[in-house]
């Protein structure tokens, strides 16, 4: 049996049996869901990148020695969540590196018909809004509705726990209305669709190379 340090790819807890990077993403995605919808249900509450990359190979118990996979796994996330008519659950996560959503926050924009912010005080804002809007989905907000909060380096995070979670979320106030300086995208400016298998960008003809 490889030790950590051998292992490579992607592999299973805690056997270090090799796993596929389709069935390691497809698990990661609803992990993160999961985790991220919890995280919701503390009020002004965020997590890092980092601790939700960790948290969704403890909870799935599939790790790989890859790096830089995240913002892969959260695209169907931010997919998902805009076709169930949820809020953006991804605007929860923030970059450990300097306490801000970054440029990965474009897709959260590009599903919802917005051009991408490229001033990041705009950009932080408006995911500022997104936030709240998650916490009030999720019952976490004070009565008066609570009111968005710009993130600092040295935010408080929750660090979720590893276990799994059936409780689904519920709206309970009304959705904040987006800034007014962002503006519609063309019909050839958005996004394609995403595999739900293998989470790789369809082509036009809606099926996928690698799924068939």
């Amino acid at each position: 049996m490889p030790s950590d340090a051998e292992r490579r790819g992607f592999w299973r807890e805690p056997g270090g049996e090799p796993t596929s990077r389709t069935i390691a993403f497809e698990a990661w995605a609803l992990a993160a869901r999961e985790i991220l919808t919890e995280t919701a249900q503390t009020y002004h509450a965020t997590i890092s990148d980092t601790d939700l990359a960790e948290a969704v190979q403890a909870r799935t118990n599939i790790r790989t020695s890859q790096r830089n996979w995240l913002g892969t796994v959260l695209l169907p996330v931010i997919h998902l969540c805009h076709r169930e008519g949820e809020p953006p659950l991804t605007s929860l996560v923030l970059q450990s590196r300097d306490g801000m959503v970054g440029d990965g926050y474009d897709e959260v924009l590009r599903v919802e018909e917005l051009r991408p912010i490229t001033e990041p005080d705009k950009r932080e804002h408006h995911a500022a809004v997104s936030r709240l809007e998650c916490y009030r989905w999720a019952g976490s907000a004070p009565a008066d509705g609570g009111e968005p909060r710009l993130p600092t380096p040295t935010a408080a995070r929750r660090r979720p726990s590893t276990r799994a979670t059936s409780t689904r979320a519920t709206s309970t106030g009304t959705a904040t209305k987006k800034p007014a300086t962002t503006k519609r995208v063309a019909m050839s400016d958005r996004p394609i669709a995403v595999c739900p298998t293998c989470f790789m960008a369809l082509p036009a003809t809606g099926i996928c190379d690698d799924c068939g």
